[in-house]
């Protein structure tokens, strides 16, 4: 018998002698293992906090006492210990990635992006204190959290307290990849000194301040949790971790086995042929300006490995990279200010986070129309946690003044638009990079992209036409299609290009010949491209049907089941032209 087995709430852990911890620890590591290898999922942060967390809840008392744990990459643990091992030791898909409260009272927020724990933290004490309670309130914060302006935010927030409040930082020595940035030089001093250097970056926030070298010994860390148990002042817990610890590869690649696909302890050691890919193109690209001694600097925040942004890449380009870590709204200013300082920044973030800088891109970079490039990567409908959704950068960049947002199909359209909007100076100018197998034409396009909203017609046709954006023209190919087939209709076929503009000119010119717009994107329906075309024909009498997804959070749904629900499937829109056009 396992001693996971005994482990059925916190209630259980209290139970062990201090002797089977440890074997409850590789207990968890094997079940984090298994499921991993099953789903994919977050690897290296869950292997290396497993020590933390059973001495968290060893001494603690959860859900009475509040855990906030900072991105959910080191919830694993957790999860297991508070009645959910059946999703990893049976791998249940049902059990999320991430905190969830819909599944357990022990989870306090269901949280995805980085840097929110201590403010969420703060947010219950003060609500305790309020209220007359006691409790302890512990925020935990790791894998390069604290670079995010929130995290910041919230501990100079926290420092004002004059009650309980603790904050476990979680030092791992990392990042997703290594880390950036000021704070993490003052972190390196505390480990050097073992927490004694008089350079205190917690302590000049009003913190208490106690240092654990050994972050992976259990006995260790309930001792530090004991003594800073019921405290009466905000205190900063600094251990030092191994991120990956149990599992050689992550504990010797950590950036690489951060987050891994499924599958990856049944796979031999071999050496795959590279394929092209969009993100492979994309560095290629940026080498090349860097090699002409040109001043591109290629940016991103913290999340380097999904953008392409290889160690190889980093290191060829030298200081013509940046990582300026988790901070999306300091990339979308850094980038806006390198371009006006005669720069080319070429920045790239995915879908989900982008979402955290809308404000700088309004006053920091449209309103300055300064000429950054931005390349959002994984925009699209997808079966992905809910935390992590990439539906929602249509209507947020589309609907800001001077941003041109582009939505090329193919290859050789993403490096037109690529190369426009490097060499360009008069237009900020995001890029949604196709989020499907690489497809091309192998034909150069020789579009001339600073003739602002000119659509392309691909096919003429009649009766129907169908505007196709972007990672979505393929679905509107297959529609053409098979109208043909099912109703002999020669539709006419639409590459926009353009998310943020119409094309007056064509969409007028269809009206002479045409009784049904469709429009296809894969993105919320609600601010997105498609209301733009049925806003245009609004008092005309032309039927417009837009599809794209719904204003909803989903939830791990599959694809096949999301396009069901959003009426994407291909027989779907086919009855829907079938009635439109009667």
């Amino acid at each position: 018998m396992k001693i996971i087995d005994k482990i059925n709430s916190p209630e259980d852990v209290k139970k062990l002698p201090l002797g089977e911890m440890d074997i409850l620890a590789q207990n968890i590591r094997e079940g984090i293992l298994k499921r991993v290898n099953d789903i994919g999922g977050h690897l290296g942060p869950d292997l290396g906090i497993v020590e933390v967390t059973i001495a968290l809840h060893y001494v603690f008392n959860s859900p009475s006492d509040k855990f906030v744990f900072d991105v959910s990459h080191q919830c694993y643990p957790h999860k297991m210990l508070t009645g959910r091992k059946e999703g990893f030791i049976n791998n249940q898909y049902s059990i999320s990635g991430y905190f969830n409260p819909d599944e357990s009272e022990h989870d306090n927020f269901t949280i995805g992006h980085t840097s929110t724990s201590i403010s969420l933290a703060v947010g219950l004490a003060k609500a305790r204190d309020i209220l007359g309670q006691k409790h302890n309130v512990i925020a935990l914060i790791g894998d390069g959290s604290l670079s995010g302006g929130e995290a910041y935010e919230g501990l100079n927030n926290a420092g004002e307290l004059n009650s309980n409040f603790i904050v476990v930082v979680n030092d791992n020595e990392m990042s997703i990849a290594e880390n950036y940035g000021g704070l993490y030089k003052n972190l390196e001093e505390l480990r050097n000194t073992k927490g004694n250097s008089q350079n205190n970056f917690f302590k000049s926030l009003g913190f208490e301040y106690m240092y654990v070298e050994e972050g992976n010994n259990i006995e260790a860390l309930i001792q530090a949790f004991k003594t800073v148990k019921d405290i009466n002042k905000p205190i900063v817990v600094h251990i030092h971790t191994l991120k990956g610890k149990g599992y050689k590869p992550a504990e010797e690649n950590k950036e690489c086995y951060h987050w891994h696909l499924a599958g990856f302890l049944d796979k031999k050691d071999e050496i795959s042929k590279p394929i092209e890919t969009y993100e492979s193109i994309t560095t290629d690209f940026l080498l090349n300006k860097k090699e002409k001694n040109e001043p591109v600097v290629a940016i991103t925040a913290g999340t380097p490995g999904a953008v392409g942004f290889y160690p190889e890449f980093r290191e060829k380009m030298g200081e013509n990279y940046t990582d300026v870590a988790i901070s999306e709204e300091h990339s979308i200013a850094y980038a806006s200010a390198l371009a006006k300082g005669g720069a080319k920044p070429v920045l790239a973030l995915l879908s989900s986070f982008i979402q955290r800088t809308y404000d700088q891109l309004s006053q920091d970079l449209a309103l300055n129309k300064t000429s950054a490039t931005i390349l959002v990567f994984w925009g699209t409908i997808g079966p992905m946690d809910a935390t992590h959704l990439g539906i929602f950068d249509i209507p947020l960049i589309s609907n800001i003044p001077n941003i041109v947002y582009l939505a090329p199909t193919n290859k050789e359209e993403y490096l037109a638009m690529l190369n426009w909007a490097y060499n360009q100076n008069e237009h900020p100018v995001a890029i949604r990079v196709p989020f499907i197998p690489l497809k091309s034409t192998g034909i150069e396009d020789k579009t001339d992209y600073s003739k602002l909203n000119k659509f392309k017609m691909i096919k003429k046709g009649e009766k129907v036409a169908i505007i196709a954006l972007g990672n979505f023209f393929n679905l509107g190919e297959k529609i053409s299609n098979k109208l043909k087939d099912e109703l002999n209709i020669e539709a006419t076929l639409i590459n926009p290009c353009y998310i943020t503009g119409v094309d007056k000119d064509m969409l007028n010119n269809l009206k002479e010949t045409h009784d049904l717009v469709i429009t296809l994107e894969d993105g919320v329906l609600d601010g997105g491209f498609g209301e733009k075309i049925s806003r245009f024909y609004s008092t005309s009498s032309m039927k417009v049907k837009n599809y794209g997804a719904q204003k909803m959070f989903t939830d791990r749904v599959p694809l096949n089941e999301l396009y069901k629900m959003f009426g994407l499937e291909e027989n779907q829109i086919i009855d829907d032209i079938k009635k439109l056009i009667k």
